[in-house]
């Protein structure tokens, strides 16, 4: 198991308040997967959250509302369809983010997307699976 790391401090972007380390037991009651979640000090009201690296304190990326974590569920599932397909290796289709997208490697992580880069890399991904015969949903 990774050593877990210091918790990190992280504002919510969508009120400003704080975001705690919480048992993900504490969104998610008796389904939790997850460790940890970073939540929205203003949870339930503001429903801002993000994972954490299994055995880590690490968030997975930005904290997201349920439109983002929804959106951000569907890309990951467009982009994982091309390395799972054999398109690209994983490690090749994360650097081919960071070409599009003109990003760097800490930048080029689903997780800290918007809803537009979501838009974007979806359709990007579309191109490639369609290009490779692969069905889109």
């Amino acid at each position: 198991m990774k050593t877990k790391m210091k918790p990190k401090n992280m504002k919510c972007p969508y009120c400003g308040k704080t975001a705690v380390l919480r048992k993900a037991s504490y969104v998610y009651k008796d389904r939790a997967l997850e460790e940890y979640l970073y939540v929205c000090s203003g949870y339930p009201e503001c429903d801002s959250y993000v994972g954490v690296h299994a055995g880590t304190f690490k968030p997975k990326g930005s904290l997201a509302n349920g439109d983002l974590r929804h959106k951000r569920i569907e890309t990951h599932k467009l982009f994982d369809a091309i390395w799972k397909n054999g398109i690209f290796t994983r490690a090749d289709a994360y650097r081919w983010i960071q070409d599009i997208f003109c990003l760097n490697d800490s930048q080029a992580h689903i997780g800290q997307f918007s809803e537009y880069r979501c838009d974007c890399l979806m359709n990007e991904c579309r191109k490639v699976l369609t290009n490779h015969h692969v069905k889109v949903a």
